[in-house]
Order: structure tokens, then C-alpha cells, then sequence
């Protein structure tokens, strides 16, 4: 009975130096009046930083400046070339309507902090389509960057039918990537193909998709 008791005692003493022991470390030290004892306690510390790998072509949320909003958002943006009859198949580029800063310029971004990028765009590979099978390349769109937010600029894939050659990205010894720029798209106008509307909607191979990896 006396051991039970005794070990009880020791268990409740023991419970309630665990808080003290998971919350901080104490140390003490004594000395004489005169003298001057020192005491040192420790803290450590961990900050996680996520990887984040941000992509914007177009409508998107806030990635520069004093308070960026590195998430998905925004919209689909459309951009529509409307060469007149006189201008058709003339050899002269035609700029286009829509883009978010307009005239068919778009904003282009990438944030990363986890090394080199590579970014590539990829389209349908039968070209843009008049639903009735004609088609235009997706090479007769070309894409001029001109400078953004940031030092470097964004340099933008060369759209083709299917899967573009990679941009490469590289990341300066920080690893952390700001680049950005404002992408003009422009319709090369050098050929005269079947009267129609191409692409627009997904069902006529509209869409191109701008893909952004890094390590």
C-alpha cells in the first residue's frame, strides 16, 4: 500500500513537469550578493516556405508590387483578329481586340521560388477551326513581348499546332523568379483562307494552354 502510494506521488510530480518541459527551458544560476550570475535559455526556430510556381497569361490576380496575391483567379480571355476584306491575305499583321490591357496585349507573369522554369504553350494540333474543315495554323499568330513589372522579361512561346519549343526561365542564385511582360498578339494576315469564324470556342480548337514547371 505504502509503494502505491509512493509511486502515485511520483506519477502526479512527474505530470505536472510535462507543460514546463514542452513549453520553454529555464535555467538557474545563484552566486554571492556581490557577484554577477548569468542565465541563458534557449528557442529554436522553423519557418516552412511552400513552393510556389505562379503563371499568369491574362486576367489574373495581383503578383507584383506591396501586397501580391499569389492564387488562381481571374478569367479566360479571348482574342479576336478582324482583318477587313481590303486587308485579307495582304502580308500586313493584323493586332486584334481583347487581351486585359487590350488591343490584344496580355498580361504575362511568373513567380517561382524553387529554381529554373521552363514554359511552354500547347494547342490543338489540326490548327484553329471553322467548324466546317477549314483550319488556320496557329503559327500564323505571333507573340511580342514588351517590358512588365519586373527586370526580366517574360519571353513568350512560339505558338505551332500542337506543343511549342520550352522558354527557359533560369533562376538568378536566390532561386526566386520575377518575370513578366506584356504579350501582343498579332495575326500574320499572309494567307487567304476560306471566309469563317476560327476557333472562338473550344469545339473549333480555340484555346492554347501556356504550361509553366520547374523542379
Amino acid at each position: 500500500m505504502k509503494t502505491s502510494v509512493a509511486v502515485k506521488t511520483l506519477l502526479g510530480a512527474a505530470s505536472l513537469t510535462i507543460p514546463l518541459m514542452a513549453f520553454a527551458e529555464s535555467n538557474v544560476q545563484t552566486g554571492a550578493a556581490t557577484a554577477s550570475p548569468g542565465a541563458t535559455a534557449h528557442v529554436d526556430f522553423s519557418i516552412v516556405i511552400p513552393k510556389i510556381l505562379y503563371l499568369r497569361v491574362g486576367s489574373g490576380t495581383v503578383y507584383s508590387g506591396a501586397t501580391p496575391s499569389y492564387a488562381s483567379g481571374g478569367s479566360i480571355d479571348v482574342i479576336t483578329f478582324s482583318p477587313t476584306a481590303a486587308q485579307v491575305g495582304s502580308g500586313t499583321a493584323v493586332t486584334g481586340s481583347g487581351g486585359d490591357i487590350s488591343g490584344s496585349t496580355e498580361t504575362a507573369a511568373i513567380v517561382a521560388n524553387s529554381g529554373t522554369v521552363t514554359l511552354n504553350a500547347s494547342a490543338n494540333a489540326a490548327g484553329l477551326s471553322d467548324g466546317a474543315g477549314d483550319t488556320i495554323a496557329f503559327s500564323e499568330i505571333t507573340t511580342a513581348a514588351a517590358a512588365g513589372a519586373f527586370a526580366t522579361l517574360l519571353n513568350p512561346p512560339t505558338l505551332t499546332n500542337g506543343v511549342s519549343g520550352n522558354i527557359t526561365v533560369p533562376a538568378p542564385a536566390s532561386k526566386v523568379i520575377q518575370a513578366d511582360a506584356k504579350w501582343t498578339f498579332s495575326y500574320k494576315n499572309d494567307i487567304l483562307p476560306p471566309a469563317g469564324t476560327y476557333g472562338a470556342i473550344v469545339a473549333n480548337n480555340s484555346r492554347v494552354t501556356y504550361t509553366a514547371t520547374m523542379p
